[in-house]
Order: structure tokens, then C-alpha cells, then sequence
């Protein structure tokens, strides 16, 4: 069985800039991620009739829920690209 040893390797550089920048990035995209998901539930919460409405052949809330996986997955993917690797450093 492999090792579970997940520590940084020793050669590793570490730039703390460039990891102040993908800490910051990364909160930014949660935060809009939250954002979005909060809306989510105050709809359901304070109004559900809202989320009966029909977008196509599916209600709202499976269109929304879709979304937010799919958001998720995006945001996923711009983290991925906007990160810095360490030297990187502007």
C-alpha cells in the first residue's frame, strides 16, 4: 500500500507571495461560490413557490442545483488556471 504521507517534498520551493496570491484567489471563488449558494437556500427558505417555476421541462431548483455542481466544477477549473506555481512571484 502506498504511503499516505502527504508533507512537502524537501526540494520543493515555496514562494509565500505566490502562496499569499493563491490563498486570496481562493477565497475570492469561494466567496462567490457562497454567495451563490446562499441565494439558493434563501430562496428555498422564504420562497419555495419560487423554486416551482419551470425553466424548460425541470423546476427551478433542479436547474439551480445543477448549476451550483456545474459552478462548482467551473470555479474548480479557474482556480486551477489563475494559480501561481512558486518563482512565479510578480
Amino acid at each position: 500500500m502506498p504511503s499516505l504521507d502527504h508533507a512537502p517534498l524537501p526540494d520543493e520551493p515555496r514562494d509565500p507571495a505566490v502562496e499569499r496570491y493563491n490563498a486570496r484567489l481562493g477565497l475570492i471563488l469561494f466567496a462567490v461560490y457562497l454567495t451563490a449558494y446562499a441565494a439558493f437556500v434563501g430562496i428555498n427558505a422564504f420562497a419555495p413557490v419560487v423554486m416551482d417555476q419551470l425553466v424548460g421541462r425541470l423546476n427551478l431548483a433542479v436547474v439551480y442545483g445543477l448549476a451550483l455542481i456545474g459552478g462548482a466544477v467551473l470555479l474548480a477549473v479557474v482556480y486551477a488556471m489563475l494559480c501561481r506555481k512558486p518563482g512565479a512571484s510578480q
